[in-house]
């Protein structure tokens, strides 16, 4: 579950994307209104741009053509915030996090012709802001190119690995708590949420699948139902009782049941898997590192790993593509992956990892840093893939 905390990492601003939106047709954000031009609609590098306030959401254009489209958001109020665009249903086909006030950062989406929903989340709850978008025309994905269709049944077949091992892991938890094992739950729990990490990129974008199964408590809103693996990690670590917690267990397999058969599903894009690649990294920056994951279990770390991993898949799948069109972008991030993996093996313990509470604030730092240097070439995936 991606709900950003404001850091001092905001060594995560990542540098532009340049990518083709296509000609937009229409006004901004909140209504539609006869359109302007397309210079005051997009910025010098074709970026279609969003400013975000605390109560508003402007979007400058309400209509592009289908394709690629870059967006860059701007924070321009006080709260930390997120953009997302969503297809009916909430699914998600591109999305940011961790907008400081005063940051701008993009995301590139590739949208084939429908009726979508532009998001800003102030604060980064509730339903945000939204504003309509119709994409029009003849779609052509970038996967028309076979090395990135190939991409793309080379990262589906992960997530079907770790989908498989998801499953068994989590039903093993569940059955631990339903039993009332405490001590083989805690065990579990660390192991089977590694397999969610990992896929979190897919599993996310089926609306409310994922806070019904990641949400913490801090994400819930008023009167909102909790349920999932952090309701049952608080039970196990500070309730220490988890008698009357089979209901929410059964749900929770049966919500990653329902996640990793539809994601079997997914069709994806090329520019879907550099996303997840860069929003995995986030997730890293601002819930692990700073240890507000797994606040109970402080089990922060095996997350880290997952996340790292899941990156680096998205990542691997796509480098075929990536040595042919960015050569020395793939140079940088070999070398920016073995620093941030050597610098999070240090604190392996046994066959697990360190609690989070047992790294020092300078280890913390460094393993920020490691992220931050990472994130940046990761940024660049996706203009890469869709040039």
């Amino acid at each position: 579950m991606r709900t950003p905390i404001a850091l001092a990492a905001t060594g995560l601003a990542l540098t532009a994307l340049s990518a083709c939106s296509g000609e937009p047709q229409a006004g901004n954000g909140d209504s539609a209104s006869s359109a302007p031009t397309k210079n005051a609609m997009n910025d010098k590098n074709d970026r279609i741009t969003v400013t975000a306030t605390d109560t508003e959401c402007k979007v400058a254009v309400n209509e592009v053509s289908t394709g690629t489209s870059t967006f860059a958001i701007t924070n321009a109020g006080s709260k930390v915030t997120e953009f997302y665009v969503y297809a009916p249903g909430d699914r998600v086909m591109g999305e940011v996090e961790n907008i400081v006030p005063g940051l701008t950062r993009e995301v590139v989406v590739d949208l084939p012709a429908g009726d979508y929903e532009t998001t800003c989340k102030p604060g980064t709850v509730g339903k945000g802001i939204r504003n309509p978008l119709k994409v029009s025309g003849l779609h052509q994905p970038p996967a028309d190119d076979a090395r990135l269709a190939e991409a793309i049944a080379g990262y589906k077949r992960y997530i079907t690995s770790q989908s498989e091992t998801l499953l068994v892991k989590t039903r093993e938890f569940v059955g631990a708590v339903k039993a009332g094992d405490i001590g083989k739950a805690k065990g579990l729990y660390p192991v089977a949420r590694t397999y969610w990490e990992r896929i979190e990129p897919v599993a996310e974008i089926f609306g409310d699948l994922d806070p019904a199964i990641d949400a913490r408590e801090a994400d819930l809103e008023d009167g909102q139902e909790w349920t999932g693996y952090h309701r049952i990690e608080k039970d196990l670590w500070v309730k220490k009782d988890v008698s009357t917690d089979g209901p929410i267990a059964d749900k929770l397999m049966a919500d990653v049941t329902t996640v990793v058969n539809k994601s079997a599903a997914a069709r994806l894009s090329p520019v879907q898997l550099a996303d997840g690649a860069k929003e995995l990294l986030d997730e890293v920056a601002t819930r692990k590192i700073t240890g507000e994951e797994n606040i109970w279990s402080h089990t922060d770390l095996w997350d880290f790993d997952a996340n790292l991993e899941g990156s680096k898949a998205a990542v691997q799948a796509l480098r075929p593509v990536l040595e042919e069109r960015s050569p020395d972008l793939v140079k940088t991030l070999d070398a920016k992956f073995a620093a941030a993996e050597t610098a999070l093996d240090a604190h392996r313990e046994g066959d697990g990892w360190k609690l989070h509470g047992k790294l020092s604030k300078e280890e913390l730092r460094k393993l920020s840093d490691a992220i931050n240097a990472l994130a940046e070439p990761i940024s660049r995936i996706a203009a890469a893939v869709v040039k």
